[in-house]
């Protein structure tokens, strides 16, 4: 009777580390889907800018340092490594930046802010950052969720023991890209 009672405890806990290792892997893709959710609204962005900046042009040709600011954050931003987080984000963060004070410049021209071209681009630009502040949410719940899950005990046995490891949050860190872009006149 305490054999099979025994066994049937060793089953039991053979069943949980199956779960807690299932369960790391659903929260590991899940990482992987908000990444690619944010990868995508990164790139939608990305191809909307040359159109801004060529709108822009014509109307703000002596804003200059305005427009190359953008043209080299999408650059830089573009040539981050896909799966480097922390260095998107930065990235990321000072092409918003960037793309703020080209809007700020935008409002010194009437006839640019009255130009449907600009408009349409204006409010693309607009949704896919709705989108990608979405896509951000998503994503960092599912780091957090993760995380918890490789940090706690006893599903950190099981993590570790199979290489899970923590994901990086998708944030801003540096403060000064959190203030408000200023342009002087």
């Amino acid at each position: 009777m305490a054999t099979w009672i025994v066994l049937g405890l060793i089953v039991l806990v053979g069943l949980y580390l199956v779960y807690l290792y299932n369960d790391l892997v659903r929260k590991r893709q899940m990482v992987r889907e908000g990444w690619s959710g944010i990868d995508v609204q990164l790139k939608r962005r990305s191809d909307l800018i040359p159109n801004l900046v060529e709108t822009v042009k014509g109307y703000a040709t002596h804003e200059r340092a305005a427009l190359e600011a953008v043209t080299e954050m999408r650059a830089k931003a573009a040539g981050m490594p896909r799966d480097d987080v922390a260095g998107r984000a930065q990235a990321e963060g000072m092409l918003s930046q960037a793309l703020g004070r080209l809007f700020a410049v935008a409002e010194a021209y009437p006839d640019l802010k009255a130009n449907e071209n600009f408009r349409d681009l204006q409010a693309s630009i607009e949704k896919t950052e709705d989108a990608l502040q979405m896509a951000r949410r998503y994503y960092n719940g599912a780091v957090r969720a993760l995380n918890v899950l490789v940090e706690s005990f006893p599903s950190n046995l099981v993590a570790g023991r199979f290489g899970f490891t923590q994901e990086d949050y998708f944030e801003i860190e540096d403060p000064a890209d959190r203030a408000v872009p200023k342009v002087a006149f």
